[in-house]
């Protein structure tokens, strides 16, 4: 899933099946969305090893990522409360949709 050669169509066919996931069954579809989200980041140049980045709305996305990673890092191990789990997927759609809207085609 996290092939560094997706393209933008693939992108979007996972991204769909994925919210259909997330309806049924948020807890466990979070992960596999932080990794399709990890992948479109960078897919897009977005050093997410080293991500000090320069003062821009970059920053709040590996920010908005980083947040939305752990609170699925810890719903893997943990009871996670529903309303972190439902804004960590607001994070990542909203990443989705810069990274699609703003960036155009990888």
């Amino acid at each position: 899933m996290t092939d560094p050669g997706l393209d933008l169509h693939e992108w979007e066919s996972q991204w769909a099946q994925l919210q259909e996931d997330a309806a049924d069954s948020p807890e466990e579809a979070l992960p596999e969305i932080v990794r399709l989200v990890e992948a479109m980041l960078t897919d897009r140049g977005f050093d997410l090893e080293n991500p000090v980045v320069v003062e821009d709305e970059s920053r709040d996305i590996v920010a908005d990522f980083f947040a939305a990673r752990d609170i699925a890092l810890a719903a893997e191990t943990t009871k996670i409360d529903q309303e972190d789990i439902q804004t960590a997927l607001e994070d990542l759609a909203e990443i989705h949709d810069f990274l699609v809207d703003e960036r155009g085609a990888p």
